[in-house]
């Protein structure tokens, strides 16, 4: 084991940086410029003296949008072969617009395409203006992108303001809607689903970083136990080495039955066994160690 830096964790953040990085924009467009839009609701219901009114103040405008304010009836596409049509992709789509409606807008409702196509369609049969709501109920309204749309305004509301509206439309209730400007709102660097990511990947990432640490720093101190064990080993074998060996004979005083047994294997001495005289003048065998004649500790 060495002392360099690991890798594998400085990759891993590298590429979880570049990942929090890119991710927000492809998510979402928090961080653009964008208008708000105040939009004022009319509803003129028949038997009913005043009209309903309601004010929308989360609507924002596209980003190709004209920033600015348009009036007008508010229509809802017709049913294809009986069929309800609130997106507004199919090439069959068509508005009702009354003979004495000079302006009017398109209510549309967000997916299955684009909204250059839902905008264009309701620009194709001279819409002033379009409003689509979200598919969402929990989503706020996001900055659409329509390049190329022309001079046609467009502007997203909440799914339930928008559900509200076609309710009224679907019972032939005339419903008048006032577009305008709201206030700009500067881009944010950070949105609160990215903020969220990027705090989620650092903890990850520290986990990961200190979990690898511990790993390397037991390995070392393995590696240095280890490293010292072999060197008192090879140490001890090479002191054994040194020792003078002499061999027990017939007559040798440590074959007499009364002389202390090897303090090591607790066994006599025999003749011929193999002794190495250590420097505290005791006799250590193959298998034996005598004891020291004046009594002093053993190895």
């Amino acid at each position: 084991m060495s002392g360099s830096a690991p890798v594998g964790p400085v990759r891993l953040a590298a590429f979880a940086l570049l990942t929090s990085s890119l991710w927000p924009a492809r998510a979402d467009n928090a961080s653009q410029e964008y208008y708000t839009a105040l939009i004022n609701v009319t509803v003129q219901e028949p038997g009913r003296g005043a009209p309903l009114t309601f004010r929308i103040d989360r609507g924002r405008y596209g980003l190709d949008s004209p920033k600015a304010e348009v009036r007008g009836q508010v229509l809802a596409p017709l049913p294809i072969h009986g069929v309800a049509n609130h997106l507004g992709c199919d090439p069959q789509t068509r508005f009702f617009v009354p003979p004495n409606i000079k302006q009017w807008i398109a209510l549309l409702q967000r997916g299955n395409c684009t909204f250059k196509e839902k905008i264009s369609r309701a620009a194709f049969h001279n819409a002033v203006a379009v409003v689509i709501y979200n598919n969402k109920s929990k989503e706020e309204p996001v900055t659409m992108t329509h390049p190329g749309t022309g001079d046609i305004i467009a502007v997203m509301i909440t799914e339930l303001r928008g559900k509200d509206i076609l309710s009224y439309l679907e019972k032939n209730i005339s419903v008048q809607m006032t577009i305008a400007v709201g206030t700009r709102m500067p881009p944010k660097n950070f949105s609160r689903g990215s903020l969220v990511f990027v705090s989620i990947t650092f903890i990850a990432l520290m986990i990961i970083s200190s979990a690898w640490l511990i790993f390397c720093f037991i390995q070392k101190i393995r590696y240095i136990n280890d490293r010292n064990q072999r060197r008192l080993g090879d140490a001890a074998k090479k002191a054994i080495s040194k020792l003078t060996t002499r061999t027990v004979k017939r007559g040798d005083k440590e074959t007499d039955p009364d002389f202390d047994h090897c303090a090591v294997c607790i066994e006599s001495y025999k003749q011929n066994d193999v002794v190495r005289i250590l420097p505290c003048k005791c006799l250590q065998g193959t298998k034996k160690l005598q004891s020291c004649e004046n009594n002093s500790p053993s190895m």
